[in-house]
């Protein structure tokens, strides 16, 4: 239901307050916008995963998937806290803030967007959406906000906000306006973020390296360095404030860190993760992130950067597992609390409500399963509908793995694998098994292991896939295959380790590798059941991944074939010791001018315009006295004439011959590269004037 007056306008139970609204919108995405709006009118928020699916465009991805929230819905809200979001846009994140919070205000310039932000929560009765200018609203907004959100805006903080410091100033109002103990949180792209240096485009400007050169050509968008942020609240006062690291990045967050958790080796392997534009592929991202987690370097480098203005917040790690099956949507995280860290598993839907509730059955019937094994059960108790668990100190026994790859100890990883090997065979008898029992799921404290993990426990009836074909029950040998394989996901190194136990200890050959990798990729559609992955969609979208290797291998080739060269005879024949190349270089379609000076006592010319098939139009060709013609009786070549001035050369190793050259040349050559086939179609054996050939170099006497 839509109702209107002068100044307010009611979509459903949301309030758009035109008081301020300029009259037109001054900026707009063109036809997607209309194409968005018509969705929210006639879909319901359910319904937007399969929309996203069947579009296949990054606009509808962006704007309407249900991954954008994760950026904001882990927050520890109350259902008193006021909330202003500036720059709401079509209300990506707004959603999530009207139901963790009381109130919701939204600042938005555009009225298109603003219908679309209402429309897709037209349920929310706790939502207004202001619409106008921030400078001009803004004198009129009260200064008791719990938390102030700016989800991708304070980039255009310098287009918005007047002054020689618009960044600074938009920084100091925007604090006038929370409550004492109230947070303002950023979301913003690194400029110096890994993503960049590997190949991303620049997020605003959509050009490559834009913001590592610190914007050289300028734009009315701008992000910043950590150290950058840094500096920007120490100048403007700001002594409160945390840091927290979206990762891919705050647009489609899956784990967010913090300086109190940082990533650890290997996680961070979710990297193609640009839906919006072609990109280059300069280096392995995850490689690239585990010798910068190493050096300790990674928040420098981190894609994206969430900054907390204000007292510290109890979540230091949160982990999104919502890129599922209804049913098994979770967040994981990490909380300080009175006694310290602790771990908690929150069901994101009603559907995942059981899921949650069966790992307090599941912590029962492993610790049955693992009794006398000396393999601890990290406990689980349910807290209402959440389930809690110990913070445990510790490695994983992924990283103390890595610990002895690095040293070179082999028989020190062999040792531990025997050991997980144990482990994986010990509950034979149970009723039920483990099919995640990996290694990054088990916590090494001095000589004691905890199983921290156990999300996918299965009765032994049922087989691990149950619902989705006959699948067997998993033999302990094949859960420490699986165990291996996972762990060579995670770097070359793990891999050769990985591929060298699976085939001398398990005697795996490449089909039963194969047969792994497919395991996999049932258990992971399981998982998500109907869904596509994120994966799946950006493989969907089909933005170009273009390696910069092959790039450069193409480049160099061309290069070499590109190139002109030069023979002269001067009494002793053409030779390659004494032929030159000219400068080249990407000159394909357009004419090359070729320049030989005057030489006394040469006999002969010849110049090879390419190393491949091609055709030759000789644009100009002339000595000192006077224009020359291709049909001269001075001038061989080794291809087929097919006007007075251009010629079709079906070799590998065309040439012109120009006999009685002393004198200077200057030619100005279009040469254009063909296939074989192409040049011996138009040439024809018939027609082909018999030339030099590379290797046996035939030159007029």
């Amino acid at each position: 239901m839509t109702e209107k007056t002068e100044k307010t306008e009611k979509i459903g139970r949301v309030t758009i307050d035109r008081s301020y609204y300029p009259g037109e919108d001054l900026y707009c995405d063109g036809a997607v916008e209309d194409e968005l709006l018509q969705i929210v009118q006639e879909a319901s928020p359910a319904g937007y995963a399969k929309i996203i699916e069947e579009r296949k465009s990054w606009p509808i991805l962006y704007h309407l998937s249900a991954l954008r929230e994760n950026i904001v819905s882990w927050l520890p809200f109350k259902k008193t806290d006021k909330v202003l979001e500036v720059g709401s846009g079509c209300g990506a994140v707004t959603g999530a803030l009207a139901r963790g919070a009381g109130s919701v205000t939204c600042i938005e310039l555009s009225r298109k967007r603003s219908l679309i932000n209402a429309y897709r929560n037209r349920e929310c009765g706790n939502v207004t959406i202001r619409l106008g200018n921030f400078e001009t609203i803004e004198p009129s907004l009260p200064c008791d906000y719990d938390y102030i959100f700016l989800i991708g805006v304070f980039e255009y903080g310098q287009s918005y906000i007047g002054g020689t410091d618009p960044f600074g100033r938009f920084l100091t109002i925007l604090r006038r306006h929370l409550a004492e103990h109230g947070r303002l949180v950023i979301a913003i792209e690194n400029r110096f973020g890994l993503k960049y240096w590997a190949g991303c485009q620049e997020d605003h400007l959509g050009a490559y390296f834009d913001g590592i050169e610190n914007y050289p050509r300028g734009g009315g968008v701008r992000t910043f360095t950590k150290k950058e942020l840094e500096r920007l609240c120490a100048q403007n006062a700001v002594t409160d404030f945390s840091f927290y690291y979206p990762y891919p990045d705050y647009k489609f967050m899956s784990c967010l860190y913090s300086d109190a958790r940082l990533p650890k080796l290997g996680e961070l392997s979710d990297n193609m993760r640009n839906f919006d534009r072609e990109r280059l592929l300069l280096f392995d991202e995850k490689q690239a992130f585990d010798s910068l987690i190493q050096e300790g370097l990674f928040p420098e480098f981190s894609n994206s950067y969430l900054l907390v203005v204000g007292e510290a917040l109890p979540v230091v790690y949160s982990k999104y597992s919502n890129d599922r099956a209804p049913q098994y949507a979770i967040r994981t995280e990490i909380r300080r609390g009175e006694e310290g860290l602790f771990v908690r598993k929150v069901p994101l839907t009603r559907q995942a409500e059981a899921h949650v509730e069966r790992l307090q059955e599941s912590c029962r019937q492993m610790e049955e399963a693992y009794a006398g094994s000396g393999l601890l059960i990290n406990h689980c108790r349910l807290d209402g509908k959440e389930a809690v668990f110990d913070f445990l100190e510790g490695r994983t026994l992924e990283e103390t793995l890595d610990e002895r790859l690095v040293l070179g100890d082999t028989a020190g990883f062999e040792a531990l694998f025997e050991r997980f090997c144990a482990l994986a065979a010990y509950p034979r008898h149970a009723p039920v098994y483990d099919y995640d029992f990996i290694f990054s799921n088990i916590i090494v404290e001095k000589d004691v292991w905890h199983l921290i993990d156990y999300e996918w426990v299965f009765p032994k009836g049922e087989g691990a896939f149950k619902g989705r074909g006959d699948f067997a029950v998993p033999s302990a040998e094949e859960l420490c295959a699986r165990a291996l394989y996972c762990y060579g996901l995670g770097s070359e190194q793990r891999k050769r380790q990985s591929l060298s136990l699976l085939r001398e200890r398990f005697g795996y050959g490449d089909a039963l590798l194969e047969t792994l990798a497919e395991n996999e990729r049932a258990f992971q559609k399981y998982s998500t059941g109907e869904r596509l992955s994120m994966v799946e969609i950006r493989n969907a979208i089909d933005q170009a991944i273009i390696p910069a290797a092959a790039l450069a291998y193409r480049y160099l080739e061309a290069r070499r074939h590109n190139r002109i060269q030069i023979y002269e005879d001067n009494g002793n024949g053409f030779s390659e010791e004494t032929s030159y190349f000219l400068p080249v270089g990407d000159r394909e379609g357009k004419p090359v001018t070729v320049k030989i000076e005057a030489k006394a006592g040469r006999r002969a010319l010849r110049l090879d315009p390419a190393m491949e098939p091609c055709i030759v139009r000789f644009v100009t060709l002339q000595n000192e006295k006077r224009s020359l013609s291709l049909h001269d009786k001075n001038i061989k070549l080794n291809g087929k004439l097919i006007s007075k001035d251009t010629a079709a050369f079906a070799t590998q190793d065309p040439g012109v011959t120009f006999l009685n050259m002393d004198g200077g040349l200057y030619a100005e050559l279009e040469i254009t590269r063909i296939s074989m086939e192409t040049a011996e179609s138009i040439a024809g054996k018939a027609g082909e004037r018999k030339g030099p050939h590379r290797g046996k170099l035939w030159f007029p006497r």
